[in-house]
Order: structure tokens, then C-alpha cells, then sequence
């Protein structure tokens, strides 16, 4: 089980030296035998709105490093022309030198699709499309599209990209039918564990590694699933405890304030847990807030010492997880995080050293 870094930050300090953490970051993950690096894409908010275009922030990472992946997780397909994705992508794998790989999500925030209101009833049906558009323009393959003349032209993409294939992944925050799809289609998965035991993890892990095994040869292996944990290790758990505490508050809260805009962009469907959400008082969030805290730091994140978070390791490994990917971005100062780097390194190799005994 592979180990990587996550980047999803909750934008709400004045912090200057904004993509700091990010590349420190990026050399830690590079120097540490550590996998890859994910950004995702999110726009508007404060609330990972630090990466609105992850083919930019990939970009830096590969210009800083020499091993580590250098992933998106997620482009939001329906914003984009297929065509820019992957001329985009084939940049930062030439930068990188064939280290590039992308996740695609349908997208699920309205407001998002203010890039491109026209897309955003199709943007699940429109995925795949999407997908095996990218695959041809990665072999170099032309596509028919229309020019400014509305004449029909056949183009290929450029540059010509170092990998002959780029590896992809679909993301999910638990749907089965995503799990089935990913499998299906022979990409890996990206998902995490935000409203997701690990128990229901495993059995949608096995549905992908039934759907991929169904449709995929035998050459191609089992697949490939990535989970986003939020991680923060230290010597000492209560330490770690109270050092998250308020951050990861602020974090849990701010993604509540997006999921009541989400939810009034619903329309009628989500009209009534929006009336729900903003009727409660600021006691009434706060005890909410409280409460998924004690619920994430006990049972859907990697806080603590190494001794604890071995023991998630070993869950998500027995899950099926061959990747786990680790959110180090979510408010602790950049600071603490970064002099932290010296603890992850550590379960890291005690991880290492536990699979090979």
C-alpha cells in the first residue's frame, strides 16, 4: 500500500506564502519514497479553493521534483474541453518526464458550472465520453471537431505526451455505481472516507475488483484505489488531539457552509435539508461540528502517533486500499504541518518495514 500527498485547503487565513506547504511538501513527498501528489479542482469558495486548475499546481510540483506522480484529483470534466485536458495533462507529463495522472469527476457543485452552465445536466451521462476522447488524443489519435468557420476538422493534440497511456481514475465519495464504472472501464478509483465506513469501503472496493476482473484482461491487473485520509502524526495523541482540534473544525464547518449552497442548488430536491441546515442556530452547528470531529479523529482519519495510525494502515490494507493519500492541508499552520513531515516520514518506513516482516 502506497503512501502519497493530498492537497485540499480551507482557504480562510491571510497567509501570504500560499503554495508554501505545497512544495515543501512535494520535495518531502519526493526525498520519502512517497508516491504522488494530488490537487484537486475547486472554484469559488474557500474551501479548496486554492486549486482551481490542477494541471497549474501539478506544473510546480513537477518542476520541483524527480519522482513522485504528479496527479489531479480531480479535474472536473464537464468544465473542460476534452482537448484541453489532455493537451494540459501532456504539458505537466512533459515537465515530468511521463509523470502525470489524472482523476475525472462529474462535478456536483452548481455554482461551479457557472464555467459552463450548458453541461451541467449532462455532466454524469458526459463522463465517459469525456474519458475515451482524452484516451484517443493520448495515443495520438485525431478527433472531428468544428472549427470557428463551422467547418469540420480533424485535429490531434499537442505535445506529444512521454507516457503512451495516462493513467486515470474516477472519483467517488462512496457511490456504487461510480465504484462498478471505474472497474468497468479499467481506471482506477479515487474516494475517501467523509460519510464512508471503511467497512462499506471494502465491500465497494470488491465490486470495483469484480467490475474490473469482468471487463478488463488479466493483463491489466486488479486495478488501483487511492483513499484521501485526512493525516496529521505526532509523538503524543492527546498533543495531536488539541493541535487539530480547532483547524479541522474550521474545515469540517466551512465544508458545511458549501454543502447548504449545494444543497439550495438542488432546487426542490434539496430544499428541505437547506431549510434544515439554515435553521439551525450557531449552537446547534457548532455541537454538529464537535461531533463529526470526534467521529473523523477516531475512525476516518490518520491523527496521532505512528503506533495509532498503523492501526487505520492496517484496516484500509485489509480494506483493499493500495494507496492512501495522505490531506495534510486542512488548517493546520503550515508551520506545525511542515515540522510534522519528520513524523509521516516515520510511518512511512514503519509501514514499509511492517509489509516486509
Amino acid at each position: 500500500m502506497d503512501f502519497s500527498l493530498f492537497y485540499f485547503a480551507n482557504n480562510d487565513t491571510e497567509e501570504r506564502d500560499r503554495y508554501r506547504l505545497l512544495l515543501d511538501g512535494a520535495r518531502f513527498a519526493d526525498d520519502n519514497g512517497f508516491t504522488a501528489v494530488w490537487t484537486p479542482e475547486r472554484h469559488f469558495h474557500p474551501f479548496g479553493g486554492l486549486y482551481p486548475n490542477p494541471s497549474v499546481t501539478g506544473a510546480a510540483v513537477a518542476a520541483v521534483t524527480q519522482r513522485v506522480a504528479v496527479r489531479a484529483g480531480s479535474v472536473v470534466a464537464p468544465l473542460h474541453h476534452p482537448m484541453r485536458i489532455a493537451e494540459e495533462w501532456s504539458v505537466v507529463d512533459n515537465l515530468s518526464g511521463g509523470r502525470a495522472g489524472v482523476a475525472l469527476a462529474s462535478g456536483w457543485h452548481a455554482a461551479d458550472f457557472a464555467l459552463r452552465p450548458e453541461n451541467y445536466e449532462t455532466r454524469k451521462s458526459g463522463l465517459m465520453e469525456t474519458v475515451e476522447t482524452i484516451r484517443r488524443l493520448w495515443r495520438r489519435e485525431s478527433v472531428s471537431l468544428t472549427d470557428g468557420a463551422g467547418e469540420t476538422v480533424e485535429l490531434t493534440m499537442f505535445p506529444p505526451p512521454v507516457q503512451p497511456e495516462l493513467p486515470m481514475w474516477l472519483t467517488s465519495g462512496g457511490t456504487p455505481a461510480t465504484f462498478t464504472l471505474a472497474g468497468e472501464h479499467g481506471m482506477g478509483m479515487l474516494t475517501h472516507l467523509l460519510g464512508q465506513e471503511v467497512e462499506v469501503l471494502a465491500q465497494r472496493i470488491e465490486e470495483y475488483r469484480r467490475a474490473h476482473r469482468e471487463h478488463q484482461p488479466a493483463s491489466a491487473g486488479q486495478g488501483h484505489v487511492a483513499v484521501m485520509v485526512h493525516t496529521f502524526v505526532g509523538t503524543d495523541r492527546d498533543a495531536v488531539r488539541e493541535t487539530v482540534r480547532e483547524p479541522f473544525s474550521r474545515y469540517l464547518a466551512s465544508s458545511f457552509d458549501l454543502l447548504i449552497k449545494a444543497a439550495e442548488a438542488a432546487g426542490a430536491q434539496g430544499a428541505d435539508m437547506s431549510r434544515e441546515l439554515r435553521s439551525m442556530g450557531p449552537e446547534d452547528r457548532q455541537f454538529l461540528v464537535a461531533q463529526a470531529f470526534d467521529r473523523y479523529f477516531e475512525t476516518s482519519g490518520m491523527f496521532g502517533t505512528v503506533d495509532d495510525c498503523m492501526a487505520m494502515l492496517k484496516q484500509l490494507k485489509d480494506a483493499g486500499v493500495d494507496e492512501v493519500a495522505c490531506l495534510v492541508d486542512f488548517g493546520v499552520p503550515t508551520d506545525a504541518v511542515i515540522g510534522g513531515f519528520e513524523h509521516l516520514a516515520r510511518l512511512h518506513d514503519t509501514w514499509r518495514a511492517h509489509l516486509g516482516s
